[in-house]
């Protein structure tokens, strides 16, 4: 994959994943969790994307650091 698409991928991946922890409603009515069970599973997602960001991102600086 080109360096500067997965910096750009692992970027907005990162903003997007905090952007909707920032703004998200309150989602535990409409997926009919217990409040414990729903704040559990959002933030592993959460922690989830923010892993595949932060690679992304690390994929694009080795592959700049390469050349």
């Amino acid at each position: 994959m080109n360096k500067w698409a997965e910096l750009l991928i692992g970027l907005v991946i990162l903003l997007g994943i905090i952007l909707f922890a920032w703004f998200s409603p309150s989602l535990g009515t409409f997926w009919d969790f217990k409040h414990a069970a729903w704040e559990f599973v959002k933030g592993g997602f959460i922690w989830f994307v923010i892993g595949i960001g932060l690679i992304f991102i690390v994929l694009g600086l080795n592959d700049l650091r390469s050349d």
